[in-house]
């Protein structure tokens, strides 16, 4: 399943954290079973929330020592005697060994906190496993996609979404209850038939992130070919000479700038194309492609491989000098002025197109960092809608014309030296320029008032051939209401 997939039950099932009839749990009794990592961090999380905790152990003498002062150790069977709500932290393989508590496990909330080694290993998830042995019990499934980590050092840090599913509905609710007094958001995932679903999540390996890294390394393997082929092979073809040596570092150093700088273009593109399709149907309510629409979800991670890339580039750029191959050239350089006895080798227009070129670099890295570090969850939710959408959209769209700026200022009047043309290929900045130059062309060409106020009424509902009322600011501040068509 593709990342967008498994995001969808979160949009199909409400969030529980505002219904105010889930009621303040502290101060309850809670029981779990096991005596693990997770065992341990659970407790922990539970006492600092202003449970009480009784821990079941086969062996509760060797391993009270692991756990809080406050929570209470003892065997497996007095646990479950005075607790109503059990989690049960054991790996599924030893659900049998709980089999001589069933008389005492009657009528109890068991959850299971378990997951897999692989994605679909069992027929049936472990929580049905679960409620297979102890049919007298309710069992839901929650706490398994948050890590120890997070449950030792609390909601503040990583995921705060408890995933929680249940044929029962009031099971349901009192483990939402004591989610959100540990601090965090219980989502209702809906019946058992979920628990495989919510199983596999913490066993996939960066859902979201496939088709960008494959897009990056796509873009990667195109231009350091083509930049081999420019740097490397033309001058052994051409001049017999062995640039191998420029491989490692010179290509690569060539090739990242052109990978971050023609992804982050690929970040804003899919947005002028959606302007473009909701231009064209006159509604904002005509449902995207599936390509565009994936393409928009993944535009987060597009962006952090750009920041990635434009990082690699400038560390690469600052080891250029340390290389013995340029020691060399520096030498040879300078031994070859004075055989020609040239005393003043300044070239005014060269300084200052390299001034610019690092200056400007420095400035769309800047940026490029600034997206990075609002696009985690902890910087994201500190700002408001208007302040993340003005970093990511509009620095975002600076970045892109700042970072173009580079390219230019990268190519400067290289573009018309016909010695530039290895094997009749233009320069490498030449190719990346067109996509981010279409984008800016775009979003220009969207800035103009009769363009602009279009796009405007179409996203608060304006639809072409339908009279519907709008209200748009006028120049003035105030705002104007009236009735449109198509015909209008």
């Amino acid at each position: 399943m593709s990342g967008g997939d498994m995001a969808k039950p979160l949009l199909g099932h409400g969030s529980m954290e505002g219904d105010s009839s889930i009621t303040p749990a502290a101060g309850r009794t809670i029981g779990v079973l096991g005596s693990g990592d997770f065992a341990r961090s659970l407790a922990i999380r539970l006492v600092c929330s202003g449970f009480k905790v009784v821990v079941g152990s086969r062996n509760p003498k060797r391993k009270a020592g692991l756990f809080p002062s406050a929570a209470e150790v003892t065997f497996q069977a007095e646990a479950v005697k005075r607790t109503d709500v059990i989690f049960v932290a054991v790996f599924r393989e030893h659900y049998s060994t709980l089999c001589d508590l069933a008389d005492v496990l009657v009528g109890k909330i068991l959850v299971d906190v378990s997951n897999n080694t692989e994605i679909n290993h069992h027929k049936e998830s472990n929580a049905e496993y679960l409620a297979s042995l102890f049919p007298a019990c309710t069992v839901v499934k929650g706490f398994n996609v948050v890590s120890a980590w997070t449950l030792q050092s609390g909601a503040r840090d990583g995921n705060k979404q408890v995933l929680i599913c249940s044929n029962s509905q009031e099971a349901k609710r009192t483990i939402a209850e004591i989610a959100q007094v540990m601090g965090f958001t219980p989502v209702d995932m809906g019946c058992m038939a979920s628990a495989r679903e919510i199983e596999n999540i913490p066993l996939r390996l960066l859902p979201a992130w496939k088709i960008p890294i494959f897009l990056a390394l796509g873009l990667f393997l195109c231009f350091f070919t083509y930049n081999l082929i420019r740097q490397v092979i033309h001058p052994y073809i051409r001049e017999q000479k062995n640039k191998l040596y420029k491989i490692p570092i010179e290509v690569v150093n060539t090739t990242l700038p052109c990978v971050s700088y023609v992804m982050l273009s690929l970040v804003y593109l899919p947005g002028v194309l959606a302007a473009c399709s909701q231009l064209y149907y006159g509604t904002k309510y005509r449902r995207f492609p599936d390509w565009l629409d994936q393409w928009l979800q993944h535009r987060k991670q597009i962006g952090l491989l750009s920041f990635f890339c434009a990082a690699l580039h400038a560390v690469y750029s600052l080891c250029l000098p340390m290389r013995r191959s340029h020691r060399y050239q520096l030498i040879e350089m300078a031994v070859k002025q004075v055989v020609e006895k040239k005393m003043n080798i300044w070239v005014e227009e060269e300084v200052w197109r390299m001034e610019i070129y690092i200056s400007v670099g420095i400035i769309a890295l800047g940026l490029l960092s600034l997206l990075a570090i609002t696009s985690l969850p902890s910087i994201a939710n500190s700002l408001n809608w208007r302040e993340f959408s003005f970093v990511q959209s509009t620095l975002g769209f600076v970045a892109l014309v700042i970072s173009t700026l580079h390219t230019l200022t990268y190519g400067w009047s290289r573009a018309f030296d016909e010695n530039q043309y290895k094997f009749y290929l233009p320069p490498t900045y030449t190719l990346t320029l067109l996509v981010p130059c279409t984008v800016i062309l775009a979003k220009i060409i969207f800035c103009l008032p009769c363009i602009q106020q279009r796009l405007l009424r179409i996203r608060r509902g304006w639809e072409k051939g339908r009279y519907v009322k709008f209200v748009l600011p006028s120049a003035t501040g105030e705002y104007a209401s009236g009735e449109t068509s198509s015909n209008v």
